[in-house]
């Protein structure tokens, strides 16, 4: 097998055992991130992790001055969702950002924490697609029986939505075991196709518009021609630090809400010029140019509110593979709109 290939097993149990926070953890209390409400004085610095050559919803906001007297500070860059919520729960960070079935893994195994405001989705500008190559015999679902389907993440967001296209689909579990997805780096994954290491693979953002300019793939499907447009990722803070810090966290969430409806508003040139400008004057070291590729940041309700429907899909899917009891969590549990204070008042 190639070395961009992963087993799928060995992925999988990496990514729950990254997951695997037990309350005693995450409860345990050096948080290095520090609180607020013992002292009577909220925090007004929240750390975060960034990503690198692109700029995050927080980020905008506070070069937007949507944040008033919070401010940020950089700890690092991140690549993994799991691994920047995990950063949130033990207190090395303020806030963190992952898709929302791993969000449910964290708070499942006892994580004290609140999904806040939505952070990313996809939608008709910004979307993930799942592509064979254009003379590809694979035309449905029953196709991939046999089949090797490449993504970056195997437990996670994108798994879950292929599962779900086979079982709508009519594939039934046992013939749905029969699809392989592997985990390959995004960077490789259209190598991967154009050399039939796999037969199908997930691409999105850039990698995707500079496939598709290059041409000979085509999607089988995509992400919201599945569901539809959806926010899929929620910034995420521990129970703790919100009832301590509330003003704080009006401030972050009133604020992220506001960038999402600036770049939601604005000329996409503006945007591009505004998070290019961002990146040049953090001094990171970085290269701007991916940024002329930025669409949108896919969140589709006004404000990144959350609904239910943002986790009962994976609540489900989740239940359905074993991996959390069904049942024992709500959606509406997992979250809060108590923060945004977008359009009130």
């Amino acid at each position: 097998m190639p070395a961009a290939l992963t087993s799928s097993t060995t992925s999988r149990r990496q990514f729950l055992t990254l997951l695997g926070i037990s309350a005693a953890a995450v409860s345990c209390g050096t948080a290095t991130a520090g609180s607020g409400g013992g002292s009577g004085k909220q925090v007004k610095t929240l750390k975060y992790q960034g990503a690198v050559g692109s700029v995050t919803l927080p980020e905008l906001a506070a070069d937007l001055g949507f944040f008033e007297d919070v401010k940020l500070e950089w700890v690092g860059n991140t690549i993994s969702g799991p691994q920047d919520i995990q950063s949130a729960a033990t207190g090395q960070t303020h806030f963190g950002s992952a898709f929302n079935g791993a969000v449910i893994k964290l708070a499942s195994s006892g994580a004290p924490i609140k999904a806040v405001i939505s952070s990313y989705g996809s939608d008709q500008y910004t979307y993930g697609g799942y592509y064979v190559l254009e003379d590809s015999p694979i035309r449905s679902a029953r196709d991939l029986i046999g089949k090797k389907v490449g993504m970056n993440t195997l437990g996670a967001h994108y798994q879950a939505l292929l599962d779900i296209y086979l079982s709508r689909n009519g594939l039934s579990k046992s013939e749905a075991g029969k699809v392989e997805p592997l985990v390959v780096p995004p960077v490789n994954t259209e190598q991967a196709i154009r050399q039939k290491q796999i037969q199908v693979g997930v691409l999105s953002g850039i990698l995707r518009d500079k496939a598709l300019a290059t041409g000979g793939i085509r999607p089988l499907f995509t992400d919201t021609q599945l569901l539809g447009p959806f926010s899929a990722g929620t910034y995420i803070m521990t129970q703790r630090f919100i009832k301590e810090n509330p003003d704080t966290v009006r401030t972050f969430v009133t604020g992220v809400a506001k960038a999402i409806e600036w770049s939601r508003t604005t000329p996409r040139e503006e945007v591009i010029a505004r998070q290019t400008e961002i990146v040049k004057k953090r001094g990171r070291n970085e290269d701007a140019a991916n940024l002329k590729y930025w669409h949108s940041y896919g969140v589709a309700e006004t404000g990144g509110r959350i609904e239910d429907k943002h986790f009962r899909l994976w609540l489900d899917w989740l239940g359905e593979r074993g991996e959390i009891k069904q049942g024992r969590l709500k959606a509406s549990e997992l979250y809060t709109n108590e923060f945004n204070g977008f359009g009130k008042g």
